[in-house]
């Protein structure tokens, strides 16, 4: 009888081989342990493809975890979508940020029991996609074509969301109260702005080192920048010409009162004339949108703040070309002076200079004191930088992580988004003459290049310190308000 092949009685001896001994559990599992590790280590714990739900967006947001409707809104889903834009249009007007955009258009779509959304912000449009399965998806887009300042309405829609977020609200009244937010009057009336722009100039001159006649002239100069700003802006006019035309006229007043000797500082006179023309909360703006991974905005900020300071500078030389031709004395406007007055005469003024940034901003009457506040704490722990020897770029850092965290936790209790509170309070930080002073070294002293480029690199340490310190501080502060996020809904849901 033939042996088959296969039998084991057909296999050659294998004795000169090293014989295999049968493993032990212990090495079983050892071994199912190193083929679990090399797999997560070729592929990772998840498919790098597989969706993340929508709504963990909201972590740590004021919005985390929302009350989600459910059954029968899908029928709607358009009038809900077309809410969603219109709010969050009305947010980019009043000036929030892409991050607090996006969260509040999360928040209210799931809270009203939408599902499948994805959302796509840049620097002017917003973009919703609702793509149910088995169904006809939708895509809608809006562009914000315009701005304005209204700190209050944009309070007030943050409280709305709040609402929607807590199930208190329905659509048909969500749409109801974003209407009333937007046509409800300001705070204060167009002369109050006006006459907070002059405070604000004069009192930051004093910061600076001016006196008691460059602070005047300041609010007088500021006075009648912003009201030529304004007929500017009826006439259409791009805002690059508007702000090149105030900066021209600040600078030729300058020239006079000191040709006229009714100035010894016409320096700190054009100084004076052009912080509030300075775009530094827009460049802190598009530095946060940057952190919080929105670099198409960001971008677009970070133009539009070159462009402004460009005009600045265009604006300044052709003073000085006219002033040059005519035979006018000429000043230096990178000049810096030492204080001229104590500590508690500064703290006093950057506490009314936070209060008129807020007037400016239009933001409500009642967090015109708590932002002061934080201005002022902000301002202390520069000043406390300062005196420790941290530096000119580390101090400001550090300030705006205080600033930050105090500006959640004093916004989320009053009812508001954090930027109302941290925008006006961190303007103190911001190295906006720096900048200018930097780009004209940079345009017109052609024999100082080198300073003015180490200026700009200077003052851009500045502002991303502040800028990463403000979300920094944010940050931070998140475990301290969720308290205050849970209690917000819980009254919301009493209503």
């Amino acid at each position: 009888m033939k042996d088959r092949p296969g039998d084991r009685r057909t296999r050659p001896h294998t004795d000169g081989l090293p014989k295999t001994e049968p493993l032990s559990p212990s090495q079983l599992h050892q071994n199912a342990a190193a083929k679990r590790m090399l797999r997560r280590l070729v592929q990772g714990e998840s498919p790098p493809t597989a969706p993340l739900s929508i709504v963990d967006r909201l972590a740590g947001s004021p919005y985390a975890n929302p009350m989600i409707q459910v059954g029968g809104v899908d029928t709607s889903a358009r009038k809900t979508l077309d809410f969603a834009l219109h709010l969050a249009e009305t947010m980019f007007r009043y000036g929030a940020g892409a991050l607090e955009v996006e969260t509040s258009i999360i928040a209210v779509t799931a809270a009203l029991g939408l599902k499948n959304i994805e959302v796509d912000i840049t620097n002017q449009s917003v973009a919703i996609n609702y793509a149910p399965k088995e169904q006809t998806p939708i895509s809608l887009l809006r562009v914000v074509r315009s701005w304005t300042n209204n700190y209050a309405g944009l309070a007030k829609v943050h409280q709305l969301v709040t609402d929607i977020v807590a199930g208190g609200v329905g659509r048909d009244e969500a749409i109801r109260r974003l209407d009333e937010a937007i046509t409800s009057p300001k705070p204060f009336p167009r002369w109050m702005v006006t006459i907070a722009f002059g405070v604000f100039a004069a009192v930051f001159v004093g910061v600076l080192g001016g006196g008691p006649a460059a602070s005047l002239i300041a609010f007088l100069s500021n006075i009648g920048v912003s009201l030529l700003a304004r007929k500017l802006g009826r006439w259409r006019m791009p805002d690059f010409f508007i702000t090149a035309s105030c900066s021209f006229l600040v600078t030729i007043v300058a020239i006079l009162l000191g040709k006229f000797g009714l100035t010894n500082s016409p320096e700190i006179v054009v100084v004076g004339g052009i912080l509030l023309l300075l775009p530094t909360g827009r460049l802190v703006s598009s530095v946060q949108d940057a952190i919080n991974g929105f670099p198409v905005t960001a971008a677009g900020r970070f133009l539009s703040t070159v462009l402004t300071f460009g005009a600045l500078v265009a604006g300044i030389a052709v003073a000085f070309v006219l002033g040059s031709m005519t035979g006018m004395p000429e000043i230096d406007v990178t000049k810096t002076f030492p204080p001229a007055y104590d500590l508690w005469v500064l703290v006093t003024f950057i506490a009314v200079a936070v209060m008129a940034i807020g007037v400016t901003e239009q933001t409500t009457w009642k967090l015109l004191l708590p932002t002061a506040a934080v201005g002022v704490a902000g301002y202390l722990v520069l000043l406390g930088g300062d005196a420790l020897g941290l530096g000119e770029r580390f101090s400001p850092a550090l300030s705006a992580v205080a600033i930050g965290l105090l500006a959640r936790v004093v916004a989320l209790k009053m009812g508001a988004p954090q930027l109302v509170v941290a925008v006006p309070a961190a303007l103190i930080l911001l190295p906006g003459l720096t900048i200018f002073r930097s780009m004209y070294v940079l345009t017109v002293e052609e024999s100082q290049i080198l300073l003015g480029a180490g200026g700009m690199l200077n003052a851009g340490a500045i502002v991303l310190g502040a800028a990463g310190g403000i979300v920094l501080g944010d940050t931070l502060a998140r475990p301290l308000t969720r308290s205050l996020a849970s209690n917000e809904r819980r009254r919301a849901r009493r209503r």
